[in-house]
């Protein structure tokens, strides 16, 4: 494979779920020895918190399963991130209207709801923790969890990769 699969996940503010998101996804392809296949990024369709360490929570929340998200600082989706990426992975519905609403409807295809792949998908969105307590956070830890290990497996078979670790 010659080229980058550019994988940018979004929620609302950039500091609990899509960070976590870009976190364990790039965990699982450093696990499989792909880590030059990928590009992985995060961001969020609000300004409020730009430049900002992931939420506190969702640090410690990563840091107990063993993953760092310290060096993550929130930016804000941009329309041209929608040229740039191959796949955009929303949380939410509301994430999901946020991210088209930039489209001038050439790149909605590539624009899908995260827990598509949620073996488990319940109302297909990623509750947002951030006015929750420790069980919240849990909560969208294994979504991502088990949401990203099934995407990466899809990705590995939709681009015909050869993990190196397998």
């Amino acid at each position: 494979m010659s080229d980058t699969i550019r994988i940018h996940f979004v929620c609302l503010g950039n500091i609990c779920r899509s960070p976590l998101a870009e976190g364990v996804f790039r965990e699982k392809v450093r696990e499989e020895g792909l880590e030059d296949a990928f590009e992985i990024e995060s961001s969020g369709t609000g300004d409020w918190h730009v430049g900002s360490k992931a939420d506190q929570r969702m640090r410690q929340t990563a840091k107990r399963h063993g993953l760092s998200i310290e060096d993550h600082r929130a930016s804000q989706f941009k329309a041209s991130d929608l040229e740039a990426y191959d796949h955009i992975f929303v949380m939410d519905k509301s994430n999901l209207n946020d991210v088209l609403y930039l489209d001038d409807d050439t790149h909605s295809g590539k624009v899908r709801l995260f827990r598509e792949f949620d073996p488990e998908p319940g109302n297909y969105q990623v509750p947002d923790p951030y006015h929750d307590g420790r069980e919240g956070f849990e909560r969208v830890y294994n979504i991502v969890d088990r949401t990203t290990e099934q995407l990466l497996n899809r990705l590995i078979d939709e681009y015909n990769l050869s993990p190196q670790n397998a």
